[in-house]
């Protein structure tokens, strides 16, 4: 079974001790999301900084809201990022959906989808080589994976899972029970078949998790709360928050059930204990 770590951004000083802590244990990735307009740290550059603290464990956006970047920019941080931890870096990508994040970052909130989709064509070929478009030659360095990083598709939307088989290399499903997440498998597993790419998409599933006494419980459900204070579902997503090694065990055996090739408990405070109380969790 693979499971990873989603990191916690409360205080973003904490995270090359999970990460030297995290890369001794039995986790396979540590996964960072991504803000614009919030207090987190921004994930390129912190994984950057964790993969070089690191030598085995991957790194993974969980998700860069691509639309918010250069594009060419981007072709070349994500190829640097994959060719300095030596093909451990896995690009979770998605639109994101706040107005103020596409505020600042001077996109339109409703061109995001589209924008992704240009981003794609031009992030595949500038990985794999070819000139960046007319009067741009190529763009360096080389990923150390033929081809580019792995690419993890988030989100809901039909799009979403429709770019898992034109783009990606899988899908990356998060917040929800597997009686849900079953269906966005199916969908995504449909799409891939549709673009008849060999095999099957790798399959990743996200749960909220906080293991600890009460002081680290209660700062996970704060941060939860102000995370997902944008959404109007502030109360579903503390409702899902797994606090108990039953609750943990339980909803990741369900996710492997449903065909997930991995589970990141993603942890929502930055009370490093937490690695060693999952790592025996799952020992």
């Amino acid at each position: 079974m693979n499971i990873g770590l989603g990191l916690p951004i409360d205080d973003p000083a904490q995270l090359l001790t999970w990460a030297r802590r995290a890369d001794t244990g039995p986790f396979r990735t540590l996964g960072l999301l991504d803000r614009l307009v919030y207090d987190n740290p921004e994930p390129l550059v912190t994984l950057a900084t964790l993969a070089g603290a690191t030598s085995r464990i991957r790194v993974q956006t969980e998700v860069l809201l691509a639309p918010h970047h250069n594009t060419a920019l981007l072709a070349k941080q994500t190829a640097t990022l994959d060719r300095l931890s030596g093909g451990r870096f896995t690009l979770g990508i998605g639109v994101g959906g706040r107005e103020d994040d596409c505020l600042a970052a001077g996109i339109d909130l409703h061109r995001r989808g589209r924008r992704l989709d240009e981003q794609m064509t031009r992030l595949r070929r500038t990985w794999s080589g070819e000139p960046y478009g007319e009067g741009a030659g190529p763009i360096g360095p080389a990923p150390a994976t033929p081809g580019g990083p792995e690419v993890l598709f988030g989100g809901f939307a039909p799009a979403a899972l429709e770019r898992v088989g034109r783009f990606g290399d899988g899908f990356l499903g998060a917040a929800l029970p597997p009686s849900f997440m079953a269906n966005l498998f199916r969908d995504a597993t449909t799409a891939w078949q549709k673009h008849d790419r060999p095999g099957r998409p790798r399959l990743v599933a996200q749960a909220n998790v906080a293991l600890g006494p009460d002081t680290t419980l209660d700062l996970a459900r704060r941060n939860l709360r102000d995370y997902y204070a944008f959404s109007g579902h502030v109360e579903y997503m503390e409702a899902g928050l797994l606090t108990t090694p039953q609750q943990i065990r339980e909803t990741t055996d369900a996710y492997f059930g449903i065909g997930a090739d991995e589970v990141m408990l993603y942890c929502w405070a930055s009370d490093p204990d937490q690695i060693d109380r999952l790592a025996d969790l799952l020992c």
